[in-house]
């Protein structure tokens, strides 16, 4: 798991125990249960965000991380700046069970390891004062630039990249 120094804070303060596809809200884990697909262009994709016309204006990389990105789910958590590390640990938590759901599930049916989640959660809203989380996949190409470079450098969001090793049994190792 390689992730900057906001999100290594937050991993640290986070209550992660117990992870597990409990966490992933319904619609996410519907997503998770209808697996990967593969597009003409040969981009790894979720076969319940594959949109119904071709993508082929993207490259491999930007099409990966554009079908596969989704903001999380918050709507039901308070928005209340004194409940920021209660809705900061929740947020966290759904988008790790989502993408170590997707991961495993990735690798079962691709047979290797290369899909890479990226979660990041960074300040949003009207006034730049709520907590929210995104969540991509793509898979990393030996000819082209990382999705995100510098990651350990961003200061504007909590960016974590994990590979399916970085899931434990349940959750994230």
């Amino acid at each position: 798991m390689r992730t900057n120094q906001w999100m290594r804070k937050l991993l640290a303060d986070a209550d992660l125990s117990g992870l597990s596809s409990s966490d992933i809200p319904p619609m996410f884990q519907e997503v998770v249960e209808g697996g990967w697909s593969v597009t003409e262009s040969g981009a790894r994709v979720l076969t319940d965000l594959r949109p119904d016309s071709a993508v082929s204006a993207f490259d491999r990389l930007a099409e990966e991380t554009t079908v596969n990105g989704r903001g999380m789910t918050d709507y039901d958590l308070p928005a209340d700046p004194a409940a920021s590390d209660e809705r900061a640990n929740v947020l966290l938590r759904r988008c790790l069970a989502y993408a170590a759901g997707c991961l495993r599930a990735a690798q079962a049916h691709f047979g290797d390891e290369a899909v890479r989640a990226y979660v990041s959660l960074s300040l949003g809203g009207l006034d730049d004062d709520l907590l929210t989380a995104q969540v991509t996949f793509c898979t990393p190409l030996p000819d082209t630039a990382p999705y995100i470079t510098g990651l350990e450098q961003v200061e504007d969001a909590a960016v974590a990249e994990l590979s399916v090793r970085d899931c434990g049994d349940g959750g994230i190792a």
